[in-house]
């Protein structure tokens, strides 16, 4: 069986986790979380970088943030992953759905400003594979209407838009770790960048269950205290060691996935050219991290039909999110602004390939020649 997706391994995990177990450190904020935090704010430009158990948390930690309450309205694509939603209706927030460009499946930019009322509050946009939302529109749109802009960059480490990574030009920014992401902490796992000074102090305080205790423990007050709301947003130590692990090889694992996507579009082109499929969309300012590669079919018959084909040849090739406003929850704690134009449509006919760091090549040869096979 060729799987959809295998985790990251570049074999020093084991090592860094052991070293974690011989501190005497497990719990978060230890050494390996403190220099993965370091890393990324180095490589990535950002205030402050903190560790979280997973980017539903890290999101969760954003809606805590900007003080969303019962009432206040949210705008995002409803093609996402619930935890884009779940974060701010758990706030007691309204989620304003608006469509997707057919091109990145990125919320429709020009979209936006039409679904803005007195109440909104935030605008979250999703990097989908990992391709960037046309952020320069986006930011000037929020800075005119005084929204926060929190970036869902769970699918997008190691990408950028015109040079600056993502999840670092919105007010905030969450990553995730996940074991089908780039990189992982051990299966679980995320990142709250912090790109706002002025909202740096709070973060700390709301990770840590609400208290002071960061500040504590670098001599900066001398007692710690419950001072405003929060929740446990630490990733363990144990996991960071994992991460670490990643983080090190951060440009090997990036390059070897790009190596990979490429290898997929240059042999699917010429059947783009015969109109059998549609192949990912990058724009030109936009350096993508290869976190996904997929494609569009003619419909879902024809999708389901591919699905089953590589089933019986052992490769597993996956759909991807239903849209949320279809779904029960959607309905009732959401709405659709707008015509549905593109989400409903691209959802039904995209499928994913295959694509990890330890795919090989051979892998990936069969798992491109069944495709092939079913499409001529």
């Amino acid at each position: 069986m060729i799987p959809f997706n295998s985790p990251p391994v570049t074999g020093s995990e084991i090592e860094y986790m052991q070293s974690a177990m011989s501190s005497g450190k497990l719990s978060g904020d230890g050494g390996f979380t403190r220099r993965c935090q370091q890393w990324m704010e180095q490589r990535f430009g950002s205030h402050k970088v903190l560790l979280t158990p997973s980017c539903t948390a890290s999101l969760e930690m954003a809606a805590l943030l900007i003080d969303i309450v019962p009432g206040d309205e949210v705008i995002m694509p409803s093609y996402t992953f619930v935890s884009t939603a779940n974060a701010f209706v758990l706030r007691g927030a309204k989620v304003v759905f608006v469509d997707i460009r057919p091109d990145t499946l990125n919320i429709d930019e020009t979209l936006i400003e039409a679904a803005i009322t007195a109440k909104t509050r935030a605008v979250v946009v999703v990097h989908y594979a990992g391709v960037a939302c046309e952020m320069d529109s986006i930011l000037s749109l929020c800075e005119k209407h005084h929204l926060y802009l929190i970036e869902d960059a769970a699918q997008a480490v190691m990408s950028s838009y015109k040079g600056r990574p993502l999840g670092t030009i919105g007010h905030i920014g969450c990553f995730s770790f996940h074991e089908t992401k780039n990189y992982t902490a051990g299966g679980e796992g995320g990142a709250t960048l912090i790109n706002d000074a002025s909202l740096v102090a709070r973060a700390e305080i709301i990770r840590e269950k609400g208290t002071n205790r960061s500040q504590f423990f670098r001599g900066q007050t001398d007692k710690y205290t419950w001072r405003d709301m929060g929740s446990s947003y630490l990733m363990s130590d144990l996991q960071a060691a994992y991460l670490w692990a990643q983080l090190e090889a951060a440009e090997q694992i990036n390059q070897r996935r790009l190596a990979l996507w490429n290898q997929y579009y240059q042999a699917l082109l010429p059947l783009e050219r015969q109109g059998r499929l549609l192949l990912p969309s990058v724009p030109e300012n936009c350096t993508h991290n290869a976190h996904m590669f997929y494609i569009r079919l003619a419909d879902n018959a024809v999708r389901s039909r591919l699905i089953d084909w590589m089933k019986e040849a052992d490769i597993l090739a996956v759909f991807h999110y239903i849209p949320l406003h279809s779904s029960p929850a959607g309905q009732q704690y959401g709405r659709f602004h707008g015509p549905d134009r593109f989400t409903t449509m691209e959802s039904e006919r995209l499928l994913r390939l295959p694509l990890f760091y330890n795919l090989s090549d051979n892998n990936q040869k069969t798992v491109i020649g069944s495709l092939m096979s079913f499409l001529h």
